[in-house]
């Protein structure tokens, strides 16, 4: 009977947030890409390396938080000398600044399996607010999330100047490159 009440009173010094569930994003199964104009094609290109933790708390969702590390020089578009030019001192500087970065601020459930996740996102030494809409793809069919889930995750085009990644302003006239840059984020993350 001791030990009952011990673990009844030890119960109630635990934080709400201790029964949040722990996912790592699994890289194998998750994609971030981007794609952007330029002239009359679309530029397409993946980052392969990147990790990231998803706290989800269904009790209390304002309790959730994602964070994400992205390796800039995983960049790939296909091309290996375009990679290498934006891997340059002139674009990323991935020497400088090997990461892009998010850390989320405030998490809003908007439905049942869905979500706005507010946080600051870092690229090339600059941090902005970046809203992400994020969906569950993979419903849990109990209380508690599968081992596995699926999220699709949506965000408004980033304006790539507003983090100071512009090319020499020659190359920047002549290049047709869009300042608009689309993410496209798939995860699949595991307990």
């Amino acid at each position: 009977m001791r030990a009952y009440r011990f673990l009844f009173a030890a119960l109630l010094f635990v934080p709400l947030g201790a029964f949040a569930e722990t996912y790592k994003i699994d890289t194998a199964h998750s994609r971030i890409a981007f794609s952007l104009h330029q002239f009359v094609s679309t530029v397409r290109g993946d980052f392969h390396r990147f990790s990231g933790t998803i706290e989800v708390d269904r009790e209390h969702p304002e309790r959730s938080s994602v964070t994400a590390r992205i390796s800039v020089a995983s960049i790939d578009t296909k091309i290996q000398k375009r990679d290498h030019h934006l891997l340059s001192p002139e674009f990323f500087d991935a020497a400088k600044f090997p990461e892009i970065t998010f850390k989320s601020r405030s998490v809003k459930q908007t439905g049942e399996n869905s979500g706005d996740i507010l946080g600051d996102f870092t690229m090339h030494g600059v941090t902005k607010p970046m809203m992400l809409h994020v969906k569950l793809a993979t419903p849990p069919s109990s209380e508690s999330l599968p081992e596995r889930t699926r999220w699709i995750v949506t965000t408004d085009p980033i304006n790539r100047k507003d983090f100071g990644l512009m090319f020499s302003s020659t190359s920047e006239s002549i290049s047709g490159i869009s300042n608009n840059v689309t993410p496209t984020i798939e995860i699949e993350a595991v307990k």
